[in-house]
């Protein structure tokens, strides 16, 4: 059984075997931590009446990840709370008001309880601030070594609003290229979390919800045509989905791209591009060039877009292409990722 008070606790196979120890952990951890009245039924599923989902809009949007970030906890956040606010971005990024998310728990037998009701805890304060409800769930334990402590999947639901076509496949020439603040922040912090190098460069993840300054932006430009958040792979990796899908090229300019001199420094010290490093609370938005300026403003005015910028815009040739305009007056083409600068960075 679960034992609350007991501070040394672990997770054991009993805890995912379907029987009483996997029924205290569900009822006296999970369901008055996320504590919503769709949840507490403990049902197989949830039951969402469609009345409600039309009051937001008139398409469903709907999405899933799954969170094996090494190590569990980093500066600025930890897995718990990346999961919630890396599903809730995936439907924000679509236009669509994120509502619910669920909750799938993948535990290495002998894990802390302690921590996982620490990880716990965090999702139910991340679903707080985003105004999601996580509703539905499931728990696994795998054999000790069959894991590494604890793998997290969340899927959600939410709403499109009526009017708003985002897609990678939008770009137009002349349109302009805007992010809202400094890039690499959580590649950077998991990397000096993992304490395999000697440097302290003081950088916090950025894991954020952006689904409110995205509402924002749309009330001020609905025509927004491509928008994603800038996960693995980073800013390089999204802008060259953009000009693939699109058929166009795109141009950013190095010196308006916002990077911390710490993440920079740290990225000379370790042979690192930024570019390519991973965001966990960055959008990287395509939007026609008349409504750029406007827009931006508008984001500035936002406490996730205070340092919003204008980085590059959309060129007709060469199809397919990035290119990066360096600050010493030369070009170059940023590619794809091949491989994989920082390995489990969500």
């Amino acid at each position: 059984m679960l034992n609350r008070t007991t501070n040394d606790e672990r997770i054991t196979m009993a805890h995912g075997s379907g029987g009483k120890a996997m029924r205290a952990l569900i009822e006296d951890l999970l369901v008055p931590t996320f504590n919503n009245s769709l949840l507490d039924t403990l049902e197989d599923q949830a039951t969402i009446p469609l009345r409600e989902l039309l009051q937001h809009g008139d398409r469903l949007a709907f999405t899933t990840d799954s969170y094996v970030v090494d190590p569990l906890f980093f500066p600025g956040g930890n897995i718990g709370e990346l999961a919630v606010n890396g599903t809730v971005n995936d439907l924000a990024v679509s236009g669509a008001r994120p509502l619910f998310l669920s909750c799938g728990l993948v535990i290495e037998e002998g894990f802390p309880l302690d921590t996982l009701t620490l990880i716990v805890e965090a999702m139910k304060h991340a679903a707080d601030r985003a105004g999601v409800a996580i509703v539905t769930g499931d728990t696994k334990v795998v054999e000790k070594g069959s894991a590494d402590k604890l793998f997290i999947n969340t899927a959600g639901i939410g709403v499109i609003r009526e009017g708003v076509s985002i897609a990678a496949t939008n770009a137009q020439p002349g349109d302009a290229v805007i992010t809202n603040g400094f890039i690499g922040d959580h590649g950077v912090a998991i990397l000096l979390a993992r304490n395999e190098l000697a440097l302290e460069a003081g950088v916090q993840s950025d894991t954020q919800p952006v689904h409110d300054l995205i509402s924002h932006m749309l009330d001020v430009c609905s025509q927004i045509h491509c928008l994603r958040d800038a996960t693995r792979g980073g800013l390089a990796t999204v802008l060259n989905e953009y000009a693939s899908a699109s058929n166009v090229s795109i141009q950013i300019n190095e010196p308006q791209v916002p990077i911390r001199e710490s993440v920079r420094g740290a990225c000379e010290i370790l042979g690192l591009d930024p570019l390519y490093l991973a965001n966990e609370g960055k959008i990287v938005a395509v939007v026609p060039y008349e409504n750029a300026h406007e827009l931006i403003k508008a984001m500035r005015d936002h406490p996730l877009g205070k340092h919003s910028a204008i980085i590059g815009r959309v060129n007709a040739s060469p199809a397919g292409i990035v290119i990066l305009a360096t600050t010493f007056g030369g070009t170059r083409i940023v590619d794809t990722l091949v491989g994989d600068q920082l390995p489990r960075i969500c």
